[in-house]
């Protein structure tokens, strides 16, 4: 959490993007159709895989004003033994965005939040700022019921938080509909307590991509 100037009431929505956007009845494309009905931003931390699997979801989350974070290249827990720095995944997934999207992000989310030190170090040589956030819920990936999923990131959110929401489990996507269905109710909540959304790069005070 992003400590603010009293009386300032932001958070920073975001989604550990796997695979194709999230999905909602009525918006053709997903989430990002859906927040703009909402007039919210957020952040997408995506795999570098997946990009470029499904590289047109890559571009309309940045051509829609969003800001793409890097989530790796592969998500793959044997990686992280096989290259504990972290470096191949980091350059690997630069290269697939800046190919797909035109961009190159500054914003990294490691997988599983590992902010060990040689990961940091890592990061930092290649002008990447690291990002955590608080779960929506501990057992998100698990899709407990939509409200449950709402009722916990409402209780967990204060002025600067960034708030997690999962796309599936590693880089294989998966359900994902009660996520989906916390959303909307979600920002209505917030936005009754006085909330703003904005995404992590602003909640921050740095350039969202380099160059």
């Amino acid at each position: 959490r992003v400590k603010l100037p009293a009386g300032q009431k932001l958070v920073a929505l975001t989604f550990d993007l796997c695979e194709q956007p999230f999905e909602i009845a009525g918006y053709q494309g997903g989430m990002v159709d859906f927040l703009r009905q909402k007039q919210v931003k957020a952040t997408f931390f995506q795999v570098g895989r997946c990009a470029q699997r499904f590289p047109s979801t890559t571009r309309r989350i940045v051509q829609s004003g969003h800001v793409l974070g890097n989530h790796s290249y592969s998500h793959s827990f044997t990686n992280y033994v096989k290259q504990p720095r972290q470096e191949i995944e980091i350059i690997r997934s630069q290269e697939v965005f800046y190919s797909v999207a035109g961009v190159t992000p500054v914003l990294y989310r490691p997988p599983w939040l590992c902010h060990w030190p040689w990961v940091m170090s890592t990061a930092r040589q290649h002008g990447l700022q690291l990002v955590s956030g608080t779960f929506v819920h501990p057992l998100e990936i698990l899709q407990p019921a939509a409200v449950k999923l709402t009722d916990s990131a409402a209780r967990l959110t204060r002025p600067g938080t960034i708030l997690i929401f999962h796309d599936g489990r590693e880089a294989r996507g998966g359900p994902r509909d009660q996520s989906v269905a916390a959303v909307g109710p979600l920002i209505d909540r917030l936005a009754d307590r006085g909330y703003q959304f904005t995404t992590v790069d602003r909640l921050l005070g740095i350039s969202a991509y380099a160059g």
